[in-house]
């Protein structure tokens, strides 16, 4: 994003914002569904962002800021869409299936597992996870966006990585007691 673009746009031109939208759109996107975990409640936030930017826009002091500054908008609609989704939750169970080793529903099946575990987490480890290792944002940059000190974004990295292991191992553990009372 060039710091005359955002510029151009927050003076006003629609032009400029437009092609600021459609050049992020598609990233915000994939950041949002990664952190809430629903496609539509992802779009809804996707959409919040762009409109509280547009609104904000003039107020951003320095163009050359505007990534991390969308970023922060980004995550701080991602928590409210979870928050408003907590009342409104349904739980589905996911029926394990014996799949052969070797095919490309073994590939699937791996990733499904990650994704399952990945639900697990809580929104913050989610986002730091997300922030760090999608985005590719350092640990001072993870702490500037959600709003918390370097050692904390650290810390909840590295809690999020722990947890994250733990979930698959708890399917893994689940998955072979299944198997083993089906034998």
């Amino acid at each position: 994003m060039t710091p005359e673009l955002v510029a151009r746009a927050q003076t006003g031109d629609r032009e400029a914002f437009e092609e600021i939208a459609a050049s992020v759109v598609r990233r915000l996107y994939g950041t949002a569904t990664l952190i809430i975990r629903d496609p539509d409640a992802a779009s809804d936030a996707v959409q919040e962002t762009l409109i509280s930017v547009w609104q904000n826009l003039p107020s951003l002091r320095d163009p050359n800021l505007f990534d991390g500054w969308l970023n922060r908008i980004l995550v701080r609609s991602c928590y409210k869409a979870i928050r408003g989704r907590r009342r409104s939750r349904l739980e589905v169970q996911v029926m394990e299936v014996d799949v052969p080793v070797g095919s490309d529903e073994h590939r699937v099946d791996a990733l499904d597992r990650i994704e399952r575990a990945f639900r697990r987490l809580t929104t913050e480890h989610r986002t730091v996870l997300v922030l760090h290792h999608r985005l590719g944002l350092q640990m001072d940059e993870v702490a500037e966006t959600i709003g918390i000190p370097v050692g904390t974004a650290k810390s909840r990295l590295h809690r999020a990585a722990a947890a994250l292991r733990a979930a698959l191992e708890a399917d893994d553990r689940a998955g072979g007691f299944m198997k083993g009372q089906l034998v």
